[in-house]
């Protein structure tokens, strides 16, 4: 199950659990779509993969499947 984790790696910008701007990679690091696109070009910077929509969840599994609230902050390796 995907963790939803509610911020960009590279800027910290909020991306909630509904978020249409959260980008993925298959190991689930999460970016923003302005960091995605304009710093990143479409690659993780951790594994080089490509970074694609987030799927969302549905408000129902949500409350039994609750997003993470864990944040991840690199900012470094977003230069």
């Amino acid at each position: 199950m995907l963790q939803l984790r509610p911020g960009c790696e590279c800027c910290d910008r909020d991306l909630p659990p509904d978020s249409t701007e959260a980008l993925i990679c298959s190991f689930e690091c999460t970016f923003c779509r302005d960091c995605a696109e304009q710093k990143l070009h479409g690659l993780c910077p951790n594994c080089g993969g490509e970074l694609v929509r987030r799927p969302s969840r549905p408000d129902t599994a949500l409350t039994r499947y609750p997003a993470s609230c864990e944040r991840i902050y690199k900012p470094a390796g977003c230069a």
